[in-house]
């Protein structure tokens, strides 16, 4: 049993995107840090330990992908990015490198003082960018932080569905994204969201008329 994901709509990713701005010191790296991580998070689907343990040298800038290295389960996979993310992503590297001259440590997102992004501190201040900017608030489902991860596969199914796309021939590519272990970690999406159950239905329905 799983608890119901929310589904953050563009709307609401902005509103947590522009709340990063109110993050106290407000001159500093910190609002941009995590204006990029959550917005990362957005992009790609990724785990937050993920994203965290990102390093410098995991990034391919020439080619536009990120390489996420002995993850959940072990596993490592590489992970083409949008050239907007990649844009986003140089973006902050240039006033990081501004801000913190001497990191202490090698991961990609570090705080003011260089040192790496703490996962305890990043939930605490999800939460707090979240009421702050009333994001879900009428909603019944309350916003996690793993839920922009939920809202990656989604809008993905949507799209390929929306697009005639073969869905079922595409999963394994999105499950491969993911860094799930198999489709079927995948396939829980379609039950989780009404809206992606009406349009598989759609589907079968329009299939079975063909065969008929």
């Amino acid at each position: 049993t799983r608890p119901l994901p929310y589904i953050f709509s563009a709307r609401a990713l902005l509103q947590l995107l522009d709340a990063t701005a109110r993050l106290r010191p407000t001159r500093s790296l910190r609002p941009l840090t995590y204006y990029t991580l959550f917005g990362l998070l957005a992009a790609t689907g990724m785990r937050v330990g993920e994203v965290i343990a990102l390093g410098r040298r995991d990034i391919d800038w020439a080619d536009g992908v990120l390489v996420v290295t002995n993850s959940k389960f072990g596993k490592s996979r590489e992970v083409p990015l949008d050239p907007t993310t990649v844009e986003a992503l140089d973006r902050y590297v240039g006033i990081r490198d501004r801000w913190v001259r001497q990191p202490t440590s090698p991961a990609f997102f570090v705080s003011r003082r260089g040192t790496p992004v703490i996962y305890d501190n990043f939930l605490v201040t999800f939460r707090a960018l979240v009421a702050a900017a009333g994001v879900g608030a009428d909603s019944a489902v309350v916003p996690r932080v793993h839920d922009l991860r939920h809202s990656f596969a989604v809008r993905t199914l949507i799209r390929w569905y929306r697009a005639g796309e073969d869905v079922g021939a595409l999963l394994p590519r999105l499950s491969t994204y993911l860094g799930h272990l198999a489709p079927g970690y995948t396939y829980w999406y379609l039950s989780a969201v009404p809206e992606l159950l009406d349009l598989a239905a759609a589907r079968l329905d329009t299939a079975g008329g063909r065969r008929g």
